[in-house]
């Protein structure tokens, strides 16, 4: 408050102000009596309370025109008291209005004494009424002020506390005292007062009230706790549309505030599983699955994250967790919110690391348990970290809350989720660990498919590279180039296959076939078929002859179905006799002309049964060459069959190099990622 003016003012003092005052509001009237009783003075409120003008009233009794005559004698002896004695009279007192009504008014009676020693007698008066209401109101503003549970204040056009009722004061932990004279700043250092200042001057200077503006953070009531208020504000104006300040209410919604908190917290979980559930497990692949879920908890959840596989495991020789001892993990994903020292201290992906009974992660994978340290201590980092070095790196780059939990597939379990913050402020508490739990083990089932799949996957591999023939023998005016690649995308590999006989004569018998399935049994008919078609072929029998027979043994094998192309090489004559059973046709290459499909008399399939078949004679000269294939190599979903064949008659037509380097060629062209079944791929060239 500055020298000479008063809250809420901006006048100096004595200088009257525009508008009504309160005791314009009561209509207070002045009288004035000599020691007669006569009326000396009639101010002219006196005459709307009254009635009287002041020419009625000057010089009369002021008995005898405003008290009934059944009260003057009261009315002269409280008179006579304040004159004798000096004292002062106040209370209710009846009074006759010139309309002839008789009301109640209340007095202020006290002696007066001029300079000649002369008495009076003034009285000041307001209708008992307006008195009432006027006590009823400040009562029950006073009421409301002081017992309101909502915190009230007021503030000056400074923006300086006036009032502050008992609410508030309990609310900021500060006598109301204290508050006088000073600003919100100074009085709550710990809030940040920046947003809640410009706001009240917006309202000082537009007059639009501002309600329910949010405010977070601590007061000296509650120091340690963190706590949000509802805080509204409005201009107070007086007459004439003065302003006076600002009000202010503050309201308390911490409960509300962290229900709320709570609520958008669960929304986000609710989310972060419903995105775990689209993303992670897409594929049949460990390591992929491993690293779609490092990428969903991260930095939703955890400002780290690792998933670390049990070794034995993947090998799938371990019949179920350990009680004791250290454990031997593989690395499958590592993802950080950004870079940080925390990341080299994770082993990388592909790396296999030995973790003793002691590590927070091998008790996680021993115990099948989540593994929580809300607050990380130097302690524990050795605990957390494979190596003192990687310890390290951990404590500089903050890392202050970990949790571990176990990937648990069909009651095995895999591994563990393991998850680190270091600039999330917040420690992982024990929703976090239910929420890592359901994505752990929504991401277990879906590794532990993933590993099977490819348990199984890698044993038909094998069986299907164990029945293909090595590395073609020098053939008489032959070179061979061949490959075989397994599906990248199907549950299992196919049966196809390719094979290069030895004949006499110096011819040499070429073969390429392909089973309809997959897995283990089409791997197994595969070889069941390429060791008929080596007795077969060894007869010396036309092509077309060792397909009859083939279509024989295939009807048996419980209703598989294969295509095949049976091709002969005879150096002398320059040619191949070929044949045909419903497989693609093989791609000619002139040495001296354009590449072409060779138009043969398609066939039926082996094991339809009761088919033709015929043998074409098809020129092979020096320098030509014979390219042999499955289906895979070319069929695609979104792409017609003879558009694939016009592709690929025109990549062999430009492909003159080595027979190596044009195999790589065509498999790198034509094969599209994660194609869905297998390739054998056999190119032959006459060399004369």
């Amino acid at each position: 408050m500055t020298a000479g003016s008063f809250p809420g003012t901006t006048g100096p003092v004595g200088v009257p102000l525009d508008g009504k005052g309160l005791l314009d509001v009561l209509g207070v009237a002045a009288v004035v009596v000599d020691a007669r009783g006569r009326i000396v003075l009639w101010s002219p409120q006196a005459e709307d309370l009254f009635g009287f003008r002041a020419d009625e009233a000057l010089g009369r009794y002021v008995a005898r025109l405003i008290v009934g005559p059944e009260h003057r004698e009261e009315a002269m002896r409280l008179f006579g008291e304040v004159l004798r004695g000096g004292t002062t009279w106040s209370g209710t007192f009846p009074v006759r209005h010139k309309d002839g009504t008789d009301r109640q008014v209340e007095f202020r009676n006290m002696r007066l004494t001029d300079d000649r020693g002369s008495l009076y007698a003034l009285g000041i008066a307001a209708d008992r009424s307006a008195v009432e209401r006027v006590e009823t109101e400040l009562a029950l503003s006073d009421r409301l002020v002081t017992q309101s549970p909502i915190g009230l204040a007021l503030l000056d056009t400074e923006l300086r506390y006036i009032l502050v009722n008992p609410a508030l004061e309990r609310i900021n932990g500060i006598p109301a005292a204290l508050h006088v004279g000073r600003r919100i700043g100074d009085m709550l250092p710990m809030l940040d007062t920046g947003g809640l200042e410009a706001a009240l001057r917006t309202v000082l200077a537009t007059g639009e009230p501002v309600l329910d503006h949010a405010t977070t953070g601590r007061t000296p009531a509650d120091p340690d706790l963190d706590h949000a208020w509802s805080v509204s504000l409005s201009r107070l104006e007086g007459t004439e549309g003065r302003v006076l300040g600002v009000a202010v209410s503050v309201i308390d919604v911490t409960e509300r505030h962290r229900a709320d908190a709570a609520a958008d917290r669960s929304r986000r979980r609710l989310a972060l599983i419903a995105d775990a559930s689209a993303r992670v497990g897409t594929t049949l692949e460990v390591e992929r699955t491993a690293d779609e879920l490092a990428e969903v908890v991260v930095p939703e959840l955890a400002d780290i994250a690792a998933v670390d596989v049990l070794d034995s495991v993947l090998a799938l020789r371990r019949p179920g967790a350990p009680e004791e001892g250290p454990e031997l993990f593989r690395a499958l994903a590592v993802k950080a919110a950004g870079r940080t020292e925390a990341l080299p201290a994770a082993d990388p992906p592909g790396a296999v690391a030995m973790y003793g009974a002691d590590r927070l992660v091998t008790r996680c994978v021993h115990t099948g348990l989540p593994v929580l340290v809300e607050h990380v201590g130097p302690g524990d980092l050795s605990r957390i970290a494979r190596s003192p070095q990687a310890a390290e790196l951990l404590a500089r780059a903050g890392v202050h809350s970990y949790l571990a939990v176990p990937l648990i597939a069909r009651g095995e379990v895999l591994g563990a989720l393991d998850l680190k913050r270091d600039r999330n402020a917040l420690p992982f508490d024990g929703d976090d660990v239910l929420l890592a739990t359901e994505l752990a083990a929504r991401a277990a089932v879906s590794i532990d498919n993933a590993r099977w799949y490819q348990s199984v996957r890698n044993s038909a591999v094998t069986l299907q590279r164990s029945l293909l023939p090595g590395a073609p023998p020098d053939l008489p005016g032959l070179e061979i180039a061949a490959r075989y690649q397994p599906a990248q995308a199907s549950s299992e590999v196919g049966g196809d296959w390719y094979d290069v006989i030895q004949l006499p004569d110096d011819k040499t018998a070429l073969v390429v076939g392909d089973v309809m399935g997959s897995g283990i049994d089409a791997a197994a008919t595969m070889g069941r078929l390429r060791t008929a078609t080596c007795a077969f072929a060894d007869l010396d029998l036309s092509p077309a002859q060792v397909l009859r027979h083939l279509d024989r043994i295939t009807a048996g094998l419980e209703h598989y179905i294969a295509t095949c192309l049976f091709a002969v090489h005879d150096p002398v004559r320059d040619r191949c006799r070929i044949a045909n059973a419903g497989h693609l046709p093989p791609v000619r290459v002139p040495a001296d002309g354009p590449a072409e499909l060779v138009r043969l008399s398609t066939g039926v399939p082996l094991g339809v049964g009761g088919g033709a078949f015929h043998t074409a004679r098809v020129p092979f000269r020096p320098g030509d060459r014979l390219v042999l294939y499955t289906d895979g190599l070319i069929e695609t979903r979104d792409e017609g069959i003879d558009e694939r064949l016009a592709l690929l008659v025109d990549l062999l037509d430009k492909a003159r190099g080595p027979l190596e380097e044009t195999c790589d060629l065509l498999l790198q062209a034509l094969r599209r990622p994660g194609a869905p079944d297998d390739v054998a791929l056999l190119i032959a060239r006459s060399t004369g």
